[in-house]
């Protein structure tokens, strides 16, 4: 049997396969199809402190290679998050990381409060991709600055794992220097990509949010790129993210740097996809003689390839 678990610094995982947040509502949803047991953790939908309704629909729309959509964090609230729905993951034997987002320093805090003396809640993930209404609509992940003040203001409420999900539209490696430097335990990257489609017929966009997130296998190639320099230029766990299909596709991470991975816009596509990537890394691994996965993150060779013969004939 290959040994899968990974490390995320304090949080120790059985595998290194999740979901991404948003994608496995809050965990019944997938249930019938994924016992969330088999998951390393089960990361929820994120989480406000008041709910919110979301952006209008079309909330989602097919692209060549991916999707866009434009959900709006639409979420019950924390407090319903409590009462409702955590007490039926009390059976599940994994890790629950929940996604959390907000308008202010102080919204990110008082979510990180409450959920702190929650016995099962094992780790957060800020979710950077939130409007900062204090800084004049600007998103938190896009400075270092605003990230690391957010990021500390968590840390000094909390001493749960933090992951903090980072977008590609900033400097990746300059604001993850500065998640560090204030305290998160991981990186999670990466986010969706901005993106817009047009419906030419009736000339308007054909999502009800105008614009929305491109995620799936047409980011993938920009994700391992961002987990590849983080590895080389940053002493951090990584959580890779973007367009995961196969076990292929994870190991391509894994190698390239991240200690686990999240799977989004597969489990539209097959609600086993999680399984399925389980199941891929470890047959990877037998072919391989691979006894600890651990061994494999981070493990790309960068020794000068042979060089072909360029002459033609």
């Amino acid at each position: 049997m290959v040994d899968l678990s990974v490390s995320l610094g304090k949080l120790v995982l059985t595998n290194p396969v999740m979901n991404a947040s948003g994608t496995y509502g809050y965990g019944e949803e997938y249930s019938e199809y994924v016992p969330l047991n088999r998951l390393g953790a089960f990361v929820t939908k994120t989480i406000t402190k008041e709910a919110k309704q979301g952006n209008p629909p079309p909330r989602v729309y097919e692209t060549p290679s991916g999707m866009l959509n434009s959900i709006g964090l639409e979420n019950v609230g924390v407090r319903r998050l409590l009462e409702e729905y955590l007490p039926r993951l009390e059976s599940i034997d994994t890790k629950v990381i929940v996604s959390v987002g907000g308008n202010s320093l102080q919204e990110y805090q008082d979510v990180a409060r409450i959920l702190s003396g929650e016995k099962r809640v094992d780790g957060l993930e800020l979710n950077l991709s939130c409007p900062n209404v204090q800084e004049g609509g600007l998103h938190f992940g896009r400075s270092d600055q605003t990230a690391g003040q957010l990021v500390k203001a968590v840390r000094e409420t909390t001493d749960l794992f933090m992951s903090v999900k980072l977008s590609p539209s900033a400097d990746v490696l300059e604001v993850a220097k500065a998640c560090r430097e204030a305290g998160c335990d991981c990186v999670s990257l990466i986010n969706t990509i901005p993106g817009m489609a047009v419906n030419i017929r009736t000339r308007r966009p054909w999502l009800g949010g105008i614009t929305g997130g491109l995620s799936g296998p047409a980011i993938r190639p920009v994700a391992v790129y961002w987990v590849y320099r983080l590895r080389r230029e940053l002493d951090i766990s990584i959580i890779g993210i973007g367009g995961i299909m196969t076990g292929e596709d994870a190991l391509e991470f894994i190698i390239a740097g991240a200690s686990a991975i999240q799977i989004g816009t597969g489990n539209f596509v097959d609600p086993e996809t999680p399984l399925k990537v389980i199941e891929g890394i470890s047959r990877y691994c037998e072919c391989q003689g691979v006894d600890r996965l651990s061994s494999l993150i981070g493990c790309l060779s960068l020794e000068e390839l042979p060089h072909r013969n360029q002459t033609t004939e």
